[in-house]
């Protein structure tokens, strides 16, 4: 059963409590392909050992879970992707780096850059373990076992496979906060505030994938007369948690810790952020030149609006350093036509376009 097996996991883990260096990451897994379980070889070496990235704790689970890696990686390739969109038009566009930090030495100050990458990793994971369990990929987990919406209609038949978000949910809390939970700094310490800041965004990330799966129906009868529906729990889009997320970054609030070893605001005007919300300890830098110490690789060379006054315009973009004009050449599909039946037919039209990018 998942549940004794999870909390198995849960007491391996707390016997972890020395610090693990930061140098990499699970977001690795997204970098590296992973075999499927059906392709491990009986006597072999154990596939958790290879991984790169994985702490003490996150091995551990690994052993007990080796087919759920896979989706992890999953997981981790469209959180990145997400966030690469959300922060396309920002001078920090969360660029991928190399193979094992993935993101690089940013991610060692705790901003509001980082708190979202942290919160939108976590509801990856959250987001692929669910779906596989609804499609049957793994075998510690099934359909969706949600209780009946209060809401829902008597005649609406409720039992559809439904992606199984608790269970998700459930396994990413265990996995994805395993690298903070083993590590033991001391009380009061710039460590330990970095180590809850990260407990609180991975929660606000998972929390967000589950305060958006909704129910969805389906209809049945004769001519498609909807006599019948039968309804099921459904993950969202995850384009949806990615804007969900993206407003949380905006109004993330800024923490420091106490010598009690609790993250309290720095102004205390605000109101205390909840579990849903982001926060981060360390104000971000400018990202606009090229910093090794940061990790900051600047907005040199980056494309830029002209006629924008938002992030993505040539004055914000460029940071005042100005910027280069060159012409390029678009190729568009035009002048579609349907022909009967059944195909669309188009034209290749060239134009010339100008564009900006930042010195």
């Amino acid at each position: 059963m998942a549940g004794p097996r999870l909390a198995l996991a849960a007491a391996l883990l707390c016997s972890c409590t020395s610090p693990v260096a930061d140098a990499s990451s699970w977001w690795s897994l997204a970098m590296n392909p992973i075999q499927r379980p059906e392709m491990y070889i009986i006597g072999a070496q154990p596939v958790c050992s290879q991984l790169p990235g994985l702490s003490p704790g996150q091995r551990k689970l690994c052993q007990l879970y080796q087919e759920h890696m896979v989706f992890i990686g999953e997981g981790a390739r469209s959180a990145i992707k997400e966030c690469q969109y959300q922060f396309r038009q920002r001078r920090w566009n969360c660029s991928t780096v190399d193979n094992t930090s993935v993101f690089g030495r940013v991610m060692k100050i705790g901003s509001r850059e980082t708190a979202f990458t942290y919160a939108v990793s976590a509801a990856g994971v959250v987001n692929a373990i669910s779906r596989a369990c609804r499609e049957g990929e793994l075998s510690s987990c099934g359909c969706s076992r949600t209780a009946r919406p209060k809401d829902l209609p008597r005649d609406w038949l409720w039992g559809g496979c439904g992606d199984n978000v608790e269970y998700g949910y459930r396994f990413a809390k265990e996995f994805v906060d395993a690298k903070e939970r083993e590590k033991n700094y001391v009380r009061g310490s710039e460590e330990q505030a970095r180590m809850l800041m990260n407990l609180q965004n991975n929660e606000a990330g998972r929390r967000a994938v589950y305060k958006l799966a909704d129910v969805a129906c389906k209809c049945h009868g004769v001519s498609g007369s909807c006599s019948l529906k039968t309804c099921w729990l459904q993950l969202a889009d995850f384009r949806k948690v990615g804007d969900l997320l993206k407003e949380k970054y905006d109004s993330a609030a800024a923490m420091r810790i106490s010598r009690k070893g609790k993250l309290e605001l720095v102004n205390n005007r605000f109101n205390m952020p909840t579990q849903e919300d982001l926060v981060y300890v360390d104000p971000s830098p400018d990202y606009c030149l090229r910093n090794e110490t940061t990790g900051s690789l600047g907005t040199q060379g980056r494309l830029c609006n002209k006629t924008s006054e938002g992030m993505d315009g040539c004055e914000l973009m460029c940071c005042g350093r100005g910027y280069d004009q060159f012409k390029s050449v678009q190729v568009e599909r035009c002048h579609c036509k349907f022909h009967w039946c059944c195909y669309v037919k188009c034209k290749k039209c060239t134009e010339i376009v100008d564009q900006y990018v930042c010195k």
